[in-house]
């Protein structure tokens, strides 16, 4: 049964890289023949990679990328790892990933994986603190710190717990934490965390790691045309106004025009657009309406976000909103943990499943990349449906599970389960652009299936 279950996914997957083949040979407009003409292979050989039949052999994409203006990555797709919508990893597993880093020669964390999926923009880490400090100062000579990463992190504490960071200006800080409480950090932002003297046990930390925009492609093509010119692309967004005159700024050099072409185009006058382009000013909607207009774009592109917030946020437990959902029957109640409105597709939550029944009705479903960890000491049943086939599993202390966008599911039992929802790729522009190339056109937009023209004609 299980290789023929490989057999299927193979299959699927040689589709979904015909598929991905097709779309290029579309975006360069080269027909079937056109390609097997300027690889040197047989036209059979190209149909069959097309439908599937054949593997896309590392020649072809060797010898594409020196003739046509793609890259080797552009020609494989992702692995889908989660064949059902839900990948389960149990907490056995986790204690066999388990690892001791040392820092200024003495145990100063233990690692474990947790469940990460292939689809998923997440890596996320249980961390045991076996550092030990007896007072709580920024600057405790115990404590070792790290040079920060590239990606975001929230985290969830267990236990009595300090939490180390250093703000932008250098000036170091300690949080203290304790069961619940949460915390969101910035990209290369220098942190540490250490149990603190008189705790019953090790500190806990759920350290959930991940990428945002800028992860993979837009990464890729930031290290392509070098740092240097990438950095270009940081705009200053340390004030409403710095990021107002930013965006204009940028946005009019993407059109070439000029400051007075712009005032003439406007009605606003050059003194006024100087004055806005150098942060002096704020401008009126009004003038923010008239320059989007002129710059043809949308008006929220000039926009600044609608609050500057801290690198490091900081969220107590007893201190967070709580609801419960749905509003009629009560089956969850959910408390907000640590977020972030420069990642509005980001949210976490510890939820409190309170609720044994009805398990065919599946309350939750979201558009989102979903982590899920149960902290609880109790068993809870997962249910989902997927591919038109209902799923159940029991989610044990310890056990973490990702789950895919739009994946109708719920949780029963009487348990605690931390929840980290992820945009991904998906969300926002692209999902602005997706939106406008409409639902009857998302089926080709990701899986090609047909040549753009019919050589036989079409009227």
């Amino acid at each position: 049964m299980e290789s023929l279950e490989n057999t299927i996914e193979i299959t699927k997957e040689s589709k979904r890289i015909g598929s991905n083949f097709l779309g290029i040979l579309n975006d360069l407009k080269r027909r079937p023949e056109d390609a097997a003409r300027e690889l040197h292979v047989e036209l059979e050989i190209i149909n069959g990679i097309i439908s599937g039949e054949i593997e896309l052999p590392n020649e072809i994409v060797k010898n594409a990328v020196k003739i046509w203006p793609v890259n080797e990555r552009d020609f494989y797709i992702i692995s889908d790892d989660c064949m059902t919508g839900v990948k389960i990893m149990r907490s056995e597993e986790s204690e066999k990933s388990s690892r001791i880093m040392e820092r200024a020669g003495k145990p100063y964390y233990e690692y474990r994986d947790t469940v990460s999926s292939t689809l998923a923009p997440f890596r996320p880490e249980w961390i045991m603190e076996l550092c030990y400090v007896e007072d709580n100062e920024a600057n405790n000579s115990e404590i070792q710190w790290n040079h920060g990463h590239f990606m975001h992190q929230f985290t969830y504490f267990i236990g009595e717990v300090n939490f180390y960071y250093q703000k932008s200006d250098g000036v170091k800080k300690v949080a203290v934490m304790n069961t619940g409480d949460s915390m969101y950090i910035t990209p290369f932002t220098p942190h540490t965390f250490a149990t603190r003297k008189g705790a019953k046990e090790n500190g806990l930390i759920l350290a959930l790691t991940f990428g945002n925009k800028i992860l993979g492609d837009v990464k890729q093509e930031l290290s392509a045309i070098s740092s240097e010119l990438g950095r270009e692309f940081a705009l200053d967004f340390s004030s409403n106004r710095q990021t107002v005159a930013s965006l204009i700024k940028f946005h009019r050099h993407m059109c070439s025009i000029g400051i007075k072409e712009l005032s003439k185009r406007t009605g606003i006058h050059e003194e006024k657009i100087n004055e806005i382009e150098s942060g002096q000013v704020e401008p009126a909607k009004q003038e923010i309406n008239k320059i989007a207009e002129i710059l043809n774009v949308n008006s929220r592109d000039l926009l600044p976000n609608d609050k500057i917030e801290d690198k490091v946020i900081i969220s107590h437990h007893n201190e967070n909103n709580s609801w419960d959902f749905p509003e009629d029957e009560k089956r969850y109640s959910f408390t907000e943990l640590a977020n972030s409105t420069t990642l509005p597709y980001s949210k976490s939550f510890e939820i409190d499943v309170c609720y044994d029944d009805k398990k065919d009705i599946l309350d939750l479903r979201m558009g989102l990349h979903q982590y899920i960890y149960n902290v609880s000491e109790e068993n809870i049943s997962l249910n989902w449906l997927y591919g038109n086939k209902q799923y159940c599993e029991i989610i044990r202390p310890g056990d973490s599970v990702y789950i895919k966008p739009f994946v109708s599911h719920n949780f029963r039992g009487n348990g605690k389960l931390l929840v980290l929802r992820l945009g991904g790729k998906v969300v926002g522009d692209s999902q602005r652009e997706l939106s406008v190339i409409g639902k009857e056109n998302v089926k080709r937009a990701v899986d090609e299936s047909m040549q753009w023209f019919d050589p036989k004609g079409h009227n």
